[in-house]
């Protein structure tokens, strides 16, 4: 898990939350419960027993990848964003040129993506294809329904 993952402040502090909560309550809240399913007698037929190690097991593996995920981020300055093409973080005006309706859409990093929010990953077919591009050029983006053209009309912060 070497490859660097780039992320705001707010969404580093979010992953380090989620990790605090994972390793100082539902750490010990699994092992508890392991402890009274082996309490209860034989484990070669106790379902809550093998229910509790393999939530266990789950649990363990999301503290890894969140101290991973950690490990490899970089914090991207917010203050350098650029508005004179697209890029990560910048808020986006598109409009679809078959049907002329316009989204707003933010691209943010992988791990912050929330589409309720306006919010879609830089590694979304849209994302990628809008990256780079200045307001007034058309792009022919391939999703999956098809090939829809998009114009660049804003970008903003």
């Amino acid at each position: 898990m070497s490859d660097i993952k780039y992320i705001t402040e707010g969404g580093l502090k979010k992953l380090k939350e989620e990790l605090h909560q994972l390793e100082s309550f539902e750490r010990p809240s699994i092992s508890k419960q392991i402890a009274e399913a082996r309490d209860k007698g034989d484990l070669s037929e106790n379902a809550e027993y093998d229910a509790a190690k393999e939530a266990q097991g789950l649990l363990e593996m999301r503290i890894s990848n969140l101290k991973g995920i950690i490990a490899n981020s970089r914090i991207i300055d917010e203050s350098k964003i650029d508005t004179s093409k697209v890029q990560l973080l910048n808020k986006v005006m598109i409009k679809n040129l078959k049907n002329n309706a316009t989204m707003t859409y933010t691209i943010v990093p992988e791990s912050e993506a929330d589409l309720k929010a306006g919010k879609i990953s830089v590694t979304t077919p849209i994302a990628k294809g809008l990256l780079g591009k200045k307001v007034g050029d058309k792009v022919d983006i391939q999703v999956p329904n098809g090939t829809v053209t998009f114009e660049v009309v804003e970008i903003s912060l």
